[in-house]
């Protein structure tokens, strides 16, 4: 009993536990369990503004890691559909970023994916059906890029998310045009690409609209589409550029993201060759419902 008495506590008085864990000394918890280390202590018992940077920390590699899972699943549909990077990213990049830098980070990945598909499918490749669209967007692309620099997005986001979901309904009910003839439908489908690709990064859906009602395969769609988006693209960026809008935050965002963006396109373009034509306007119309419905509720 007297030996038990004398033995020290392995508590030890509050004030000089408390010592021990702030000098980072402490090597065994109350219990007499191996406790924390001293990186651990240090780091829990650390200095307010210390604390601070360790979550600021934390949270950055967070924000990383959605960042890389947005852009992985954006850069897959832009593989598989040749088209719809921007509308799966700008659905959820802007939380994580400032929309126009999410707006031009897209657009940078989108021109070389847009080049390596079309380079895959250009024996599929005709330039007669894409023509007017080119004419168009050269047109519309310099509004759109002055209206991103200018202009607030959420009135014209709204207004492209109900004419999408129309778009939709139309082909819900079977109601969707077969056929739309006469070049006014390709220029007006590039002026309209020309401007939604520069002012919110989302040139695609006027183009897709006309494509399905020019009866093409999935193959000559997905060639024509992505000879139309490289030129379409490259004005953008040209765009960007003269606007200064390819920051430095942008380049390095670009790096950054590299490696989940190019694992996400090569299995997209991994899959397409084995999804039929009903299969892919199925996947296509599921891709504008998505876009037209965020592009709705967020504006």
């Amino acid at each position: 009993m007297e030996a038990a008495r004398r033995r020290p506590s392995s508590r030890g008085p509050p004030d000089r536990l408390a010592g021990d864990v702030l000098d980072g000394t402490l090597t065994r918890c109350p219990r007499g369990h191996r406790g924390l280390h001293r990186e651990a202590a240090g780091a829990l018992f650390a200095a307010p503004e210390h604390r601070h940077a360790a979550v600021l920390s934390l949270v950055a590699v967070i924000d990383w890691a959605l960042g890389a899972l947005v852009i992985t699943a954006a850069s897959f549909v832009q593989g598989l559909a040749g088209f719809g990077i921007g509308l799966v990213g700008l659905a959820f990049l802007p939380y994580l970023m400032s929309p126009a830098t999410a707006i031009v980070l897209l657009t940078l990945y989108a021109a070389p994916f847009t080049l390596g598909v079309f380079i895959q499918l250009r024996d599929d490749f005709r330039l007669s059906g894409i023509r007017d669209m080119l004419v168009g967007t050269v047109l519309g692309t310099p509004i759109g890029v002055w209206g991103l620099a200018a202009l607030p997005a959420s009135l014209i986001n709204r207004l492209i998310g109900v004419f999408i979901l129309l778009i939709v309904i139309l082909e819900v009910r079977r109601l969707f045009p077969e056929r739309l003839p006469g070049r006014g439908w390709g220029v007006g489908a590039g002026v309209l690409s020309g401007v939604l690709g520069g002012a919110i990064g989302t040139p695609a859906p006027p183009v897709i609209v006309y494509s399905m009602t020019q009866g093409w395969t999935p193959r000559r769609m997905k060639a024509n589409l992505q000879a139309f988006m490289v030129v379409n693209q490259t004005l953008i960026l040209g765009g960007y550029e003269w606007a200064g809008l390819l920051t430095r935050e942008v380049w390095h965002l670009g790096l950054s993201f590299a490696i989940p963006a190019l694992v996400g396109v090569l299995a997209g373009i991994a899959l397409f060759g084995r999804i039929d034509a009903v299969r892919f306007r199925q996947i296509v119309f599921t891709l504008l419902f998505i876009s037209g419905l965020v592009l709705l509720v967020r504006g």
